[in-house]
């Protein structure tokens, strides 16, 4: 049985993500969808002083009809000024010492390309957690991509020789069971169970990125909740 997941980029998102990445044998990664300027494309959400604080990667202006795989990074992204903010922030974390080291790696590679850039980032998350799904880019499979919404996920689906597609919660609305149905294929919502841990002895700031993870659990202990802290529905 072929599990499918397929999601749109994020920059070092929140635990879920890798838990639907986890879950698939194929984890399919939109480029040539548009750039969204609301949404958390290049964006997520630290701690710092025990509340939710944002990073970004800046991009170079353009066109707002671009899709991500054509948008670039700023040329004057001030790469350290971002280190230093997290460095600043997680320096007393348990697990600074192992995992700053990746966020540097990650935050210094030279890729300008957005997309690129980003989807570097999730496998180089990936491979510090232990997670081997195949990730590849939604461009890179010869489906129709003039079509849109449920009947492109569909496409790539059964391109993919998938028997089961894998999307987060939040896309319950968004896809019916019966269309995929139609095309032999089950579809799964991953819903994540709680995962609350002890940051810096304030109240638990949840939905934060990945990196905030990584600073206050051991590598083992979060790929137990990557595997077991879900449930399909």
């Amino acid at each position: 049985m072929k599990r499918v997941g397929i999601m749109q980029p994020y920059f070092l998102p929140y635990i879920g993500y890798f838990q639907l990445i986890g879950a698939a044998d194929l984890f399919i990664v939109y480029d040539n969808i548009k750039y969204t300027k609301k949404g958390w494309i290049n964006r997520n959400r630290f701690l710092r002083n025990g509340k939710e604080a944002v990073f970004s990667l800046p991009l170079k202006s353009d066109s707002d009809t671009l899709d991500v795989r054509d948008r670039e990074i700023a040329a004057d992204f001030r790469k350290p000024k971002l280190l230093n903010k997290l460095r600043e922030a997680y320096r007393s974390a348990p697990h600074f010492d192992e995992t700053f080291p990746l966020v540097e790696r990650i935050v210094l590679e030279e890729e300008r390309n957005l997309f690129r850039f980003i989807l570097g980032s999730i496998r180089a998350v990936c491979g510090f957690l232990g997670v081997g799904t195949e990730i590849v880019s939604s461009s890179s499979l010869p489906v129709d991509h003039v079509l849109q919404g449920e009947a492109r996920v569909v496409a790539l689906c059964r391109h993919a020789g998938a028997d089961v597609y894998l999307n987060a919660i939040g896309g319950r609305d968004l896809y019916s069971k019966e269309a995929f149905g139609m095309s032999g294929i089950d579809l799964k919502f991953l819903r994540s169970k709680p995962f609350e841990y002890r940051q810096f002895g304030g109240a638990f700031v949840p939905s934060l990125s990945i990196v905030d993870v990584m600073m206050f659990n051991s590598p083992g202990a979060i790929r137990e909740h990557l595997a077991s802290g879900y449930e399909l529905t």
